[in-house]
């Protein structure tokens, strides 16, 4: 099964998500695009009752209740927040606009016993246990950065799916993939195509892969038709392509310096274009889209669907700000689904993510080849957009610790 992701997530799902099809007379923009925003309505809020969240999260199956019951207590006490009434670590969605994705995009809800029973979701066995990134492209305006930008990233994923191995493929160039490219009418900035960079990395995924997943600061496009995707999976191959590049502040301005006046190439292979190309700036605000897109659709990838309980990371989006919104974790009901495939001990979780967000760089300051003109760099981690969530996880540990 394919999906193609129009929305940022939890950026950006498996979501059946598309982007806005560019129709003759009038081309829309893609969601999240500044000219996109609708009028502003009164807040709604998606509630459901305490016996229905009980049931979505342990189940009405006997055998599952048993499992349930078999989990340490203090895992039951928070995992059990999701039904208590006025709990302030799990709040009920909200919704903001006719556009927020539950009201334009119905699903039916999947509670864990649905997902549990699932024969056709992906789960890690022996032997493929790993999670593989493929960075195309750099990720940052030095060398340095998009090197220290994917080791934030790796970090972050290895706490989110603790227990499981995540390692870095050699970051490639475009012309690696051999993937087709065009300049967007709208926004002036480049674009890769998708579903050939997924061709690419099926090609390229190692015998032991959980998943394969492609990273990019370049935008997508899946088809000459549409305008733009956030990215692109394959969900019974194993792989996904996602980009980054509407994260950053200054993807629609005028002054982006990527925009591409006129597109010349003596050839389609000629990739040349893509050599010095404006990269966003590595912020805090970036880091944190990028964390919650990148373990959104790995999420998917492991069979999680799109969230309607509970204000969760598996929501879906249909524009930047709704994803913004949501939180950088997991609801109760999302959160045993993927402890039920990986198998990590919530302490042991909650107290990697507390970690990850204190490290300092990844490395030492370093030495860049001698026909750089980065200097000698330490590049800190930037986590201030975090500073909220480690005191939600903190105050989960408390209550995992009593």
């Amino acid at each position: 099964m394919r999906t193609r992701l129009g929305q940022p997530p939890g950026a950006g799902g498996v979501d059946a998500r598309r982007g806005w099809r560019l129709p003759r007379r009038r081309r829309r923009a893609g969601p999240g695009t500044p000219c996109e925003r609708k009028r502003p309505v009164s807040m709604q809020t998606v509630r459901h009752s305490e016996h229905t969240l009980k049931t979505a999260l342990i189940s009405k199956n006997p055998e599952l209740v048993k499992q349930y019951e078999q989990l340490d207590p203090r895992e039951q006490r928070l995992l059990n927040e999701a039904f208590r009434p006025g709990s302030d670590l799990f709040g009920p969605i909200t919704l903001h606009s006719p556009s927020d994705w539950i009201i334009s995009h119905p699903e039916a809800p999947q509670d864990f016993e649905e997902f549990f029973s699932d024969l056709h979701r992906k789960s890690p066995s022996s032997g493929k246990q790993t999670i593989y990134i493929q960075c195309i492209g750099l990720l940052g305006n030095t060398r340095s950065i998009s090197e220290e930008y994917l080791k934030w990233l790796k970090g972050y994923c290895e706490a989110f799916f603790y227990g499981l191995t995540v390692k870095l493929l050699e970051p490639i160039p475009v012309s690696a993939t051999r993937c087709s490219f065009r300049v967007n009418d709208s926004t002036r900035n480049l674009q890769i195509h998708a579903g050939q960079i997924l061709t690419f990395l099926k090609k390229k995924k190692p015998e032991d892969a959980f998943c394969v997943v492609g990273i990019t600061m370049i935008d997508l496009y899946p088809r000459d038709s549409w305008n733009f995707v956030f990215g692109q999976a394959s969900l019974t191959e194993g792989v996904g392509i996602f980009s980054f590049a509407r994260y950053g502040t200054d993807f629609h301005s005028s002054h982006f310096k990527g925009k591409v006046k006129k597109l010349e190439r003596k050839s389609s292979s000629d990739y040349s274009v893509f050599d010095d190309y404006y990269l966003p700036e590595a912020t805090s605000v970036l880091l944190l889209r990028s964390c919650k897109t990148l373990t959104h659709e790995i999420g998917h990838i492991f069979g999680l669907r799109h969230c309607q309980w509970l204000a969760c990371l598996m929501q879906g989006s249909n524009h930047l700000e709704e994803a913004d919104r949501r939180p950088l974790d997991l609801c109760p009901i999302c959160l045993r689904k993927l402890q039920s495939a990986v198998g990590f001990r919530l302490r042991d979780r909650c107290k990697a993510l507390v970690k990850w967000i204190d490290a300092e760089s990844t490395d030492t300051p370093r030495v860049t080849p001698k026909h750089s003109r980065e200097e000698l760099v330490t590049l800190p981690k930037p986590v201030e957009a975090f500073k909220e969530w480690k005191e939600w996880i903190t105050r989960c540990l408390a209550v995992l610790q009593k």
